[in-house]
């Protein structure tokens, strides 16, 4: 159901540097790209994509409270290098890697920005 989802930046290339390495971690490439305006990343083409973006009104980009972007991990291993990375570039932590229901491994950090994102891995 979801195509992609936009989070807002204040500082576009910075924020590549970012999500180039992160998203590298889950296999996903820059797939758009309009080097003053947004970049989309995604790792196939059938699945949704995630892009960030300076605000078309431009004005302040700002966090939405309550929001996050999940991002889909094959392994719990996974889950654990995303996390990791994120919080190596300069991420801060929303709630380290683990378990938190019966087949659903997540961590939680928030990007350069201040979005929330979380890495998930749904399987035993």
């Amino acid at each position: 159901m979801l195509a992609y989802a936009t989070l807002g930046t204040a500082d576009l290339p910075r924020a590549a540097v970012f999500y180039d390495a992160v998203l590298a971690e889950l296999g996903a490439a820059r797939m758009m790209e309009e080097p003053d305006y947004f970049i989309a990343w995604a790792n196939s083409e059938e699945g949704a994509g995630l892009g960030i973006t300076y605000p078309f009104n431009k004005e302040a980009a700002t966090v939405g409270n309550g929001t996050m972007v999940a991002l889909a991990a094959t392994s719990r291993e996974q889950v654990d290098a995303v996390y990791a990375r994120a919080i190596e570039l300069g991420g801060t932590d929303e709630g380290a890697p683990g378990q938190r229901y019966p087949g659903f491994y997540a961590a939680y950090f928030r990007d350069l920005d201040g979005n929330k994102l979380n890495c998930c891995y749904m399987g035993e």
